[in-house]
């Protein structure tokens, strides 16, 4: 018998087993991807796009005014927060009185002193208390200088003054950006209390290159869309171009915005020009 026929057959059912037993590639699973909804981005994109000119620029205020005391007394009324709306004239921050209405108290009977002095003058040069008035302007002013009237009077009003700035109120209107103080902390002349934004004169500031700047000029139209609201347009108009060229080769411009809810000072914005 040939030895090597079982080995044949042995090689013949194992090549069979292996064609049999052997898994099949398995199947890619289908991948579903939604969708993502368009957020504005896109139609902000497709806005850009179809504009002449883009630059990106920043919403500023025309103006942000800090508010503050003029004399160093205690805060006592201050309901100021961040973000508050504020109108003009509008009572903001209350200062301790106590101590100025004792001095006031104490000036007053200063200046009766001093008045009293000044009448016993005059009558020491031979006029009668009726006759006080008629005596001469420069014998009535060496008096009032003499009895100290001049100064009691003088301090009176300063104290009477400082009195009135214990009551703060807004120079101008617009929302509280940044505080600086806090109720019953120490007001201090020169130090703000907080600053106040003037919300409805905004502008917005860009850069252009040097070979565009012949595009534009005072009150050339442009269109602003900030990335916080990309599907609102607003219409602004060049106020300020600057007279420097950076190294960088931009020029700074300026244009001013009408105002609107979703516009604050701070946000970025995209600038558009329309090609006429």
């Amino acid at each position: 018998m040939n030895r090597s026929l079982p080995l044949l057959v042995l090689l013949a059912l194992a090549s069979c087993h292996s064609r049999v037993s052997a898994p099949a590639p398995p199947q890619e699973a289908a991948v579903t991807v939604e969708q993502a909804p368009d957020n504005g981005n896109q139609s902000l994109q497709r806005t850009i796009e179809s504009e002449g000119f883009s630059s990106k620029g920043s919403i500023q205020a025309v103006t942000e005014v800090p508010v503050y005391s003029r004399i160093s007394e205690q805060i006592v009324s201050f309901d100021i927060e961040l973000g508050q709306r504020i109108r003009k004239g509008e009572v903001v921050v209350r200062l301790s009185r106590s101590m100025l209405e004792d001095k006031i108290a104490r000036g007053k009977a200063e200046l009766e002193k001093a008045e009293y002095q000044y009448q016993a003058i005059l009558m020491g040069q031979g006029y009668k208390r009726s006759q006080l008035d008629e005596a001469p302007d420069e014998i009535k002013r060496q008096a009032r200088i003499n009895s100290g009237y001049n100064t009691a009077l003088a301090s009176l009003k300063l104290l009477e003054h400082e009195l009135e700035c214990c009551t703060i109120t807004a120079p101008i209107s617009g929302a509280v950006s940044r505080l600086g103080a806090t109720l019953y902390s120490a007001a201090t002349p020169g130090v703000p209390l907080f600053y106040i934004v003037d919300t409805e004169h905004l502008k917005v500031c860009f850069d252009v290159l040097e070979n565009e700047l012949h595009k534009f000029q005072k009150g050339t139209p442009i269109q602003v869309i900030s990335v916080a609201y990309p599907s609102e347009i607003h219409k602004a108009e060049v106020s300020a171009v600057s007279p420097v060229v950076e190294s960088s080769g931009m020029v700074r411009l300026e244009a001013t915005l009408q105002p609107h809810p979703h516009l604050m000072p701070g946000m970025t914005a995209i600038v558009t020009k329309p090609e006429v």
